[in-house]
């Protein structure tokens, strides 16, 4: 559908100063609320917003497809790679291959503050203490940093209704504390996961086939008996089903100090 949204008064025309973000998503929402994959990507990417959005990678079990529409879309899209200095080994080596198996160009590594590590997890067991303000100080904070630098207006991510919780009723589009969120893969199911990934020929993340449905930091992630569960076996033993960087609470702070 490349060029079909041009002469689109909505996504072609700038964000008008006397108009909101949240009114301007709202017809970002009408119009194009049905959308999905890379139909969607590409109205948010090339036309609506252009060169103030973004993607975010965990690079993880399902990262793989998100990332594939992205290339498939714009190679040069900035992808955030957040890296919080405690992922399995093999996590670090699948970046890599697949950044070069889909050729994306500008995946950028966002880590967390040695300040804040030495402050706060000088040891580096404060998972074990508090796991909510390790993921704080390991993603959040990281990720609040990028926000604060760039003019991002809009946010790519992964996330699924499948996946459950807090997910359950996740659109398309959603306008969410003073930023737009993009999610192609709402609707998606797994087996429609598995299904791309077979199609596409996309490299698996070597833990998947070991029993990992979700991978995150190594010290919080397990391997999993109940396969059938996408986040089962993250923070297994713990009342925690997030890491964070999705909840509304910062993301409104973000909001109000703008």
């Amino acid at each position: 559908m490349r060029g079909s949204f041009v002469g689109d008064e909505v996504v072609v025309r700038e964000l008008g100063a006397e108009e909101s973000l949240e009114s301007y998503t709202s017809s970002l929402c009408a119009r194009y609320g049905d959308l999905e994959g890379e139909a969607l990507l590409e109205v948010m990417i090339e036309g609506a917003f252009a060169g103030s959005i973004m993607a975010t990678s965990s690079f993880g079990a399902e990262s793989a497809v998100l990332l594939d529409m992205v290339a498939n879309v714009d190679k040069d899209l900035p992808v955030i790679f957040l890296d919080t200095g405690k992922l399995f080994e093999e996590t670090y080596n699948y970046v890599h291959v697949v950044q070069a198996h889909l050729g994306l160009r500008n995946v950028q590594l966002c880590m967390p503050s040695e300040e804040r590590l030495s402050a706060e997890d000088k040891a580096g067991d404060l998972w074990q203490r508090d796991a909510d303000r390790c993921c704080h100080i390991r993603k959040v904070e990281p990720l609040r940093r990028v926000f604060e630098e760039h003019a991002y207006k809009a946010w790519i991510t992964g996330r699924k209704r499948f996946h459950g919780d807090l997910r359950l009723r996740l659109q398309t589009i959603e306008y969410v504390g003073g930023m737009v969120k993009i999610n192609p893969l709402a609707h998606w199911s797994l087996e429609r996961i598995h299904k791309r990934f077979e199609e596409r020929g996309l490299p698996l993340h070597p833990l998947v086939g070991k029993g990992y449905p979700s991978i995150g930091c190594y010290h919080c992630t397990h391997r999993a008996e109940a396969i059938d569960n996408p986040r089962a076996g993250r923070w297994a033993d713990k009342a925690k089903t997030e890491c964070g960087i999705h909840h509304a609470s910062w993301m409104q702070a973000r909001k109000e100090e703008l």
